[in-house]
C-alpha cells in the first residue's frame, strides 16, 4: 500500500478558492512544457486533487508509463508501473465534456471511485471514455497540445511503456486571480 499522502494534500489545498481564483497546472516534462486549464465547474474534487498533488511534489520525477499512440498518454504513478497512487481514492465526477485531443481525464480501475493521482491527457478524441471517466482540464494552448502529441508518438514496447522515458521533471500551479 502507498503512503496516505491526503493530509498532506489538505493542508496545501487551505487558500485554494475557485470563486476568486483560476487554477492551472504546469508540467515541465523531458518533451517540453504543458501547460493544463482546470475545470472546477465540472469537477472540483479533481481539480482540488492535481493541485493538493503538484503543490505537494508528487508528480515531479514521475514517468509516463503508458503511451498508447493515437488514444492516451497516462502518468501518475509513483512506481512508473500503473499500480501506485497517493495512498487514497476520490469519488468519480462523471460529466459531459467530451474526451477531445488534450482533454485531461482520470484514470482509475473498474472501480468507478477509485482514482487517485494517475491522470491521462487525450491524443485523440475517444467517444467511449465519455460519461466513464472524469474529465477535469484541458491543455491549455496549442504548444501544451503538441507536446502531449509528442509524448503520444514515442516508440513503445508491449506493454505500452516508452523505451525511452519521458517523465515529468518539475510541476507547479499557477493562480490567477478572476
Amino acid at each position: 500500500m502507498d503512503k496516505n499522502r491526503k493530509a498532506e494534500v489538505d493542508a496545501a489545498l487551505e487558500d485554494v478558492d475557485f470563486e476568486k481564483n483560476n487554477y492551472q497546472v504546469e508540467f515541465e516534462t523531458t518533451a517540453g512544457k504543458m501547460l493544463l486549464d482546470l475545470y472546477p465547474d465540472v469537477a472540483p474534487g479533481h481539480a482540488r486533487n492535481i493541485i493538493g498533488l503538484t503543490k505537494i511534489g508528487f508528480y515531479d520525477g514521475i514517468i509516463f508509463h503508458r503511451v498508447i499512440k493515437g488514444f492516451v498518454v497516462q502518468v501518475g504513478c509513483p512506481h512508473g508501473n500503473g499500480m501506485g497512487g497517493p495512498g487514497y481514492t476520490i469519488d468519480a465526477e462523471f460529466n459531459a465534456k467530451p474526451h477531445e485531443p488534450g482533454v485531461l481525464s482520470m484514470a482509475r480501475t473498474q472501480d468507478p471511485n477509485s482514482a487517485g493521482s494517475q491522470f491521462f491527457v487525450c491524443v485523440a478524441r475517444v467517444p467511449h471514455l465519455d460519461n466513464q471517466y472524469t474529465v477535469f482540464g484541458k491543455t491549455a494552448d496549442d504548444e501544451s497540445l503538441a507536446v502531449a502529441l509528442g509524448i503520444g508518438d514515442v516508440a513503445t514496447d508491449g506493454n505500452d511503456r516508452p523505451h525511452d522515458d519521458v517523465r515529468i521533471e518539475s510541476s507547479r500551479v499557477i493562480v490567477t486571480p478572476k
